[in-house]
């Protein structure tokens, strides 16, 4: 058998199994990678809700529990009005003995939304036109309303201690007062601290680095404002999120480290004050999922090269299989050349796609007869395979060597010209001549070998015309005494 068919058909085989088990084996990584993000941004939204439970809790049980505060901290605003009323001079109000009267922090912010006197002197001079705009406008349509107003959750900047803030225009509507009162020294703060849930997150789920909840000019809840606020990317993001309500996440460091920054709008059901809105800020890194998604990775290529030899190994146990059947289906097993069953494909095939003439020998032992009668079957054979090395040597790579059968052979030459096929066909006379001559010894006879020789289009355009061609040269050959060629002549 022709070991260069296994080869190609083993190497086919081994092609068709590794893309198939390759592909498989991608589909799959691709699967557990989806999976593996799916499951990290699951954990992500998990800890979002939680965080945004913890605080939602605490603004209900104050908006449940709260009021007695709200209505202490407007009895306070009315008796600073009456003592607004009968001294318009701050200058001369005892804030530090106000402060310890009434218990909480009084701010006086005039008409330029500015902290002139207060009873938290780290305040005074503060102005929110220029760190905080938005509650700048709120305080100026408080201002001219007159009306009561008390706020939710919000932080003290200096010390970042979670107050609450009212605010009450004075009659003249030339100042506001606004009163702060610490909220972490209340009991519901206590039981309902949801920054021991967010630090409760924080060990509980190592890929979380950071939870803040900002507030609108955003500044973190909890932590004192040392430096300026949300800067570069980070404030784009928190702006956007802010402004549309849509979560952002933007790829940054934290610590050095790289890390996501994510904001998500929250919206208090309890909280009808200014600070209703609020963006927690969830900093969380891929460490995990990347250890996953490694080890994935790893997996993947161990098996990829499992599959790469199982696929080898079958693939040269399935060729030795059906190789050989596949092989003598359309070779000869004793000259190894093509047998009949490809002869009527190839020689359609040459005509359809050459353009060229292709001819056509028709190839005849003489005397092959003598040969099995007088030497035996064997030597017969040998001399069938001599025949078919000798059309080996001489014919072209392009050209075919066909076995028809018995001691007929075929030989298909595309794209020739005249004297190439000439030249050719005496060269396959003369080896065939002189192989036979020193292989078999016949008493007074020699194996010899005629040619029938036709060409298309000029002596046929289809197998069946050109092969009657052939035949018919070869038949004229034989008469004319052997051991010659003949070019069919349609005259």
């Amino acid at each position: 058998m022709n070991s260069w068919f296994r080869v190609k058909l083993t190497i086919t085989m081994i092609i068709f199994a590794v893309a198939i088990s390759f592909t498989i084996a991608i589909t799959d990584h691709v699967r557990l990678r989806e999976q593996a993000i799916h499951h990290k941004m699951e954990e992500v939204d998990r800890n979002e809700k939680i965080a945004k439970y913890a605080l939602e809790s605490m603004e209900k049980a104050y908006f449940v529990f709260g009021d007695p505060i709200a209505s202490r901290l407007k009895d306070n605003s009315i008796y600073l009005l009456n003592l607004y009323d009968r001294n318009h001079s701050f200058d001369e109000w005892d804030f530090d003995s106000l402060h310890a009267l009434l218990g909480t922090d009084i701010y006086i912010i005039n008409s330029d939304n500015r902290i002139t006197h207060s009873s938290f002197k780290e305040d005074i001079g503060l102005d929110f036109e220029a760190c905080c705009r938005k509650l700048a406008q709120t305080m100026d349509e408080r201002r001219a309303s007159g009306e009561f107003f008390h706020d939710g959750i919000d932080i003290e900047q200096k010390t970042g201690l979670i107050k609450k803030y009212s605010y009450m225009a004075t009659r003249d509507k030339k100042y506001i007062i606004q009163l702060g009162y610490v909220l972490q020294n209340e009991d519901i703060f206590d039981k309902f601290n949801f920054f021991k849930t967010i630090d409760e997150l924080l060990q509980q789920y190592p890929n979380v680095n950071e939870i803040n909840i900002l507030n609108t000019g955003g500044f973190s809840l909890g932590e004192p404002v040392n430096g300026p606020r949300l800067t570069g990317e980070r404030r784009k993001a928190f702006d956007q999120t802010h402004q549309t309500g849509q979560t952002t996440e933007w790829r940054g460091e934290w610590k050095g480290e790289p890390a996501i920054y994510r904001y998500v709008q929250y919206v208090s059901a309890y909280d009808t004050g200014a600070t209703k809105n609020k963006v927690l800020e969830i900093i969380y890194n891929e460490k995990d999922l990347q250890c996953i998604l490694d080890e994935n990775k790893r997996i993947f290529f161990i098996q990829l090269f499992i599959v790469f030899l199982i696929s080898i190994v079958l693939s040269l146990i399935i060729s030795r299989w059906v190789a050989l059947p596949m092989y003598l289906a359309f070779h000869d097993s004793l000259t190894g050349l093509r047998n009949r069953a490809a002869f009527d494909e190839m020689l359609a095939t040459t005509l359809s796609q050459n353009k060229h003439t292709t001819a056509m020998m028709m190839i005849d032992l003489d005397n092959f007869k003598l040969v099995n009668d007088r030497l035996g079957h064997d030597q017969g054979d040998h001399l069938l395979k001599c025949v078919a090395q000798c059309l080996r040597t001489v014919i072209r790579k392009t050209d075919v060597a066909i076995r028809l059968g018995g001691d007929e052979f075929v030989v298909i030459m595309p794209s020739a010209t005249k004297p190439m096929i000439e030249s050719t066909a005496a060269r396959i006379i003369e080896e065939i001549g002189i192989s036979t001559a020193r292989e078999i010894q016949l008493d007074g006879e020699k194996v010899t070998v005629s040619i029938g020789i036709s060409l298309a289009p000029e002596h046929g355009a289809d197998p069946d015309a050109l092969c009657k061609s052939a035949d018919i040269a070869l038949y004229l050959s034989k008469k004319r005494g052997k051991n010659q060629y003949y070019i069919y002549d349609n005259n």
